[in-house]
């Protein structure tokens, strides 16, 4: 539960405030002018807050709508993020939001029809069928029962079809989805990880089981899924862990449901991964063997690729070639390739 609620002035009567402090009405509520003199300051304690988190209710001035990164694609021609929340409520070791933010408060921008008017004026200058990415700085669906965002923007991408929305997540909070009809210009894209790496890696988040029963139930609504596995990390006995894993997700859920599958490796901007290692000297995954290649470090190049390439035959056992989208190269012989034990 959130204890602690800072709100800007700008947006202390907005409705969508007065909303979520209805449904929080034991938070200690504090105003303040501007969100960055809290989120942004220095010496925070990333590790401390991350123990109870407080929520910052602000409205985002500009850039609310941004290219996304290459790799960050499922088909589409034009590919957009927005980020209309930051930071997460879950407590991954491989997440990048660790590195790249100071705090972790999470900053919550209601003013979420100055995003879906940039996202129209985008789609405008397009000559062909955009899609806005959520969830590239935060979890889709975490705080929706706070939020309402996923509501507001199922609603809002209806009346827009040439306008596409992933909203990626790891989180069951899919009621406000089941109460609307499914739409075809939305996608809900889940991150998938085997149990062993979910249990050491991905903290307070719901397990594998309880991620598929989600899409399972998305799908049977009439909801297009998409499958996240990115990261996929390093064990010594990765067929074992990724030839079951693979099996589990594909076993149970319906292969026409599925819009498409990602597939990528752990990777972090080099000063992200000084960053994450301070806050985690201990932690195995960044013991593992490490390669630095044009600004970024990741798991040594043999076990990725051989990680890799063994994922990918496993992947397109089950779905065709078209709705599979690695997020990095993957060298065809990739499976094949002597890893150092």
């Amino acid at each position: 539960m959130i204890e602690s609620v800072y709100i800007e002035e700008d947006v202390r009567d907005h409705p969508r405030t007065l909303e979520i402090l209805r449904k929080l009405p034991r938070a200690e509520v504090q105003t303040i002018q501007r969100y960055g003199e809290l989120f942004n300051r220095k010496r925070q304690n990333f590790r401390l807050q991350k123990q109870q988190p407080a929520l910052i209710l602000a409205r985002k001035h500009a850039n609310h709508v941004l290219s996304a990164p290459a790799d960050y694609n499922i088909g589409g021609q034009h590919n957009f993020y927005f980020s209309h929340l930051l930071n997460c409520v879950y407590d991954c070791r491989y997440c990048f939001l660790q590195g790249m933010f100071r705090s972790a408060n999470y900053v919550l921008f209601v003013n979420y029809e100055d995003f879906f008017e940039q996202i129209a004026q985008t789609q405008h200058t397009l000559s062909s069928p955009g899609w806005y990415f959520s969830g590239y700085d935060c979890d889709s669906l975490a705080l929706e029962p706070w939020s309402g965002f996923a509501e507001a923007a199922v609603d809002w991408f209806r009346d827009h079809p040439n306008c596409h929305i992933e909203l990626r997540t790891k989180s069951t909070q899919i009621r406000s989805l089941l109460k609307r009809p499914a739409i075809d210009n939305a996608v809900v894209a889940f991150s998938l990880a085997p149990d062993p790496v979910a249990q050491a890696l991905e903290h307070k988040a719901p397990s594998l089981e309880k991620r598929l029963d989600a899409l399972r139930t998305l799908a049977e609504a009439g909801w297009r899924i998409g499958l996240r596995m990115d990261p996929v990390i390093w064990a010594d006995n990765y067929e074992h862990v990724y030839g079951a894993f693979l099996d589990q997700v594909f076993k149970g859920l319906p292969t026409d449901a599925i819009h498409s599958v990602s597939l990528g490796g752990f990777r972090l901007p080099v000063d992200f991964m000084k960053t994450v290692t301070r806050l985690y000297p201990e932690e195995p995954l960044f013991a593992l063997p490490m390669t630095q290649r044009d600004g970024m470090v990741s798991v040594a190049h043999e076990r990725e690729q051989r990680l890799l390439g063994f994922c990918r035959d496993g992947i397109l056992k089950h779905v065709p070639d078209t709705r599979f989208f690695p997020c990095q190269p993957i060298e065809p012989g990739a499976a094949e390739i002597t890893a150092p034990g």
